[in-house]
């Protein structure tokens, strides 16, 4: 009888494509330069938005207009003009369409893009699952485009512990 030997492969075939995306990124490592289209439906090269800035943040959530990605989002709105007096370009990004981000930005008065992700090629690259939503982090790029600060879980403390950690750095 073949059906165990068939499921026993099966079994570790859809292991081995249900894990198969980059490692998570760690702080030195080079973020990923790549391409998504924003809420006002336009592409945007996050390797351009790295060299024009002295960082870059770039901050994941699960689903717009949802309470904790609001919060984490408003956080960053509230906090953006003492970010970008620290010369730091904020791009959010979810896996929602361009319709949904274009809302969750007009609705929050967000100063800044939010990518849709819909192909997951984003989260991907930066070392998420990819399987479902985005998972909620954040990433810190220098102007070379290296990852300098990373952290998971923020909601409405996202722009303090990011303003936290640039207040360490040598000016």
């Amino acid at each position: 009888m073949k059906l165990p030997h068939t499921l026993a492969l099966m079994s570790l075939f859809s292991l081995l494509l249900g894990t198969a995306h980059a490692d998570a990124l760690k702080i030195g490592d080079k973020a990923p330069v790549i391409s998504a289209t924003t809420d006002e439906g336009k592409t945007l090269n996050l390797g351009d938005v790295y060299k024009k800035n002295n960082y870059t943040l770039v901050w994941f959530y699960p689903k717009a207009l949802t309470g904790g990605c609001t919060k984490q989002g408003c956080s960053l709105r509230d906090a953006s003009a003492e970010l970008k007096k620290k010369g730091v370009a904020v791009v959010g990004v979810s896996t929602d369409p361009v319709e949904k981000q274009k809302e969750f930005k007009q609705v929050n008065n967000f100063p800044f893009p939010l990518l849709a992700d819909t192909d997951k090629k984003v989260v991907k690259a930066f070392g998420q699952s990819g399987t479902a939503m985005a998972a909620r982090e954040a990433y810190l790029i220098d102007r070379q485009g290296r990852v300098v600060y990373h952290d998971e879980k923020q909601t409405e403390k996202q722009a303090e512990k990011v303003l936290d950690f640039l207040n360490t750095q040598k000016s």
